[in-house]
């Protein structure tokens, strides 16, 4: 599926409080617990736990929530489908499209129990 304007500008005006239940929910109930997720968005976004409720508490946008992250380096290694949708082939004009996707990708595999250092990707370090 194509990422249209109109589903950019959904996703970047819907408010991160309103999902974040829905994360806490997904990774409990497959019985990972609320402070891996926690890691998870930390790795992605550099927000500690206290800095998520606060962005929580000032009832953010997506948009703006991604605004004032700063995106792990190795975030490009995400890919695969989520909700239909490529991350790799989202185009560059809707980042917050992407950039959304790839917490919802990493919630994903999360709640799948996949192993955290699979989840935290890292660049392949080739041999020498």
């Amino acid at each position: 599926m194509k990422v249209t304007a109109e589903k950019n500008e959904q996703v970047a005006k819907m408010t991160f409080a309103s999902v974040y239940p829905h994360y806490v929910t997904k990774v409990e109930k497959k019985g990972r617990t609320k402070a891996e997720l926690h890691q998870v968005i930390e790795w992605l976004t550099g927000f500690d736990e206290a800095k998520v409720q606060a962005l929580i508490e000032e009832d953010v946008t997506f948009e703006t929530f991604f605004q004032r992250a700063t995106i792990h380096p190795n975030a490009h290694l995400i890919t695969g489908v989520i909700c239909g949708y490529r991350i790799e082939e989202i185009a560059p004009e809707f980042e917050v499209y992407k950039q959304c996707r790839y917490l919802d990708k990493l919630v994903d595999e999360l709640a799948k129990g996949r192993k955290m250092e699979k989840i935290l990707r890292k660049e392949k370090v080739s041999a020498k």
